[in-house]
């Protein structure tokens, strides 16, 4: 009995896991080319950037929060950083500023929701229009081009055939995860989402930790918004349109709970792949664009729906 128990619990804990190994061979039985060098290349640095944001996504929904202007944000950054990467200013200026861009964001939706009390929905989804607005006013609705070659390079580069896309989601995926796992700042993180009123009474700055946590986002949403520019070279006002869901259901789909206070990096990373891999897929096997967005939709409300399942039989 302690047996089946233990196996039900592993079963239950690496379930993601066994999907996304499921999902794999049937795409490679189904499509052989699928698991090619070059495709496989293709799908680390599609996973990279949405990696990057749903890493900062975890920290929001972890603490009991929710962020909808991750998108924009990241089209904001990336407006900012094509500007200021045209070889006018080193390379490290529009990294920089993109992310201290996506930083104020963050502080923004954070002491909106922290201290302003506002729901993080409602917040963030004024935050998602505004901040399209002003990608939009700051590149007068029109791309911005002439990013400089070294820019460029940032994204189209590899080192030991490891795209650069894909150490950059490494070095955050490693730090985040020694946040989370190994500092007391990730315990309360954990602790705001589980019960914000305890954690409150218990001495914790709340306020202060749930700003964190978005600004936390918004800092990597300006990251994101600074790769993705050089790997499409040209920064567009109307770009990152969605990514929000896609964290989101990065973030959901790799154990993340909803309801705050739940959730392992590294079942992130796997939700990530996941969703990457079935959109490489459904590319590779000419389903059409429509039907993906409908499949994401449906994985999301199945996530939820197995996580509230979940709660109420431990509870």
């Amino acid at each position: 009995m302690k047996k089946t128990k233990n196996a039900k619990a592993l079963l239950s804990e690496y379930f993601i896991f066994v999907i996304f190994i499921a999902l794999v061979i049937i795409l490679t039985c189904l499509k052989p080319s699928f698991i090619q060098p070059s495709n496989l290349v293709n799908i680390l640095k599609q996973a990279s950037i949405n990696g990057i944001l749903s890493f900062g996504m975890m920290f929001v929904i972890i603490a009991g929060g929710f962020d909808m202007s991750v998108g924009s944000t990241v089209a904001f950054a990336g407006i900012v950083a094509a500007l200021l990467g045209q070889g006018q200013f080193p390379l490290i200026v529009p990294l920089v500023v993109a992310m201290l861009a996506g930083l104020a964001v963050g502080i923004v939706n954070g002491v909106g929701v922290a201290v302003g009390d506002l729901p993080p929905f409602i917040m963030t989804l004024g935050t998602m229009t505004a901040v399209r607005g002003l990608a939009l006013l700051t590149s007068d609705g029109k791309p911005v081009t002439g990013i400089s070659e070294s820019y460029k390079a940032v994204a189209a580069t590899s080192v030991a055939g490891i795209p650069m896309l894909a150490i950059f989601l490494v070095i955050v995926i490693l730090i985040c995860s020694f946040v989370l796992a190994k500092t007391v700042y990730g315990r309360r993180v954990y602790a705001c989402g589980g019960n914000l009123q305890a954690a409150r009474v218990s001495g914790i700055n709340t306020t202060m930790i749930r700003i964190s946590t978005f600004a936390i986002a918004g800092l990597l949403a300006g990251l994101s918004g600074f790769l993705m520019t050089s790997r499409v070279t040209i920064g567009q006002p109307t770009a990152a349109e969605s990514y929000e869901m896609d964290a989101i259901t990065a973030c959901v789909v790799g154990g993340v709970s909803m309801s705050g206070g739940v959730g392992k990096p590294w079942g992130v990373v796997v939700g990530c792949l996941l969703i990457t891999v079935i959109t490489n897929g459904l590319d590779i096997l000419g389903v059409s664009s429509h039907w993906q967005k409908i499949v994401k939709g449906v994985i999301i409300v199945l996530a939820v729906l197995i996580d509230v399942k979940g709660k109420r039989k431990k509870n």
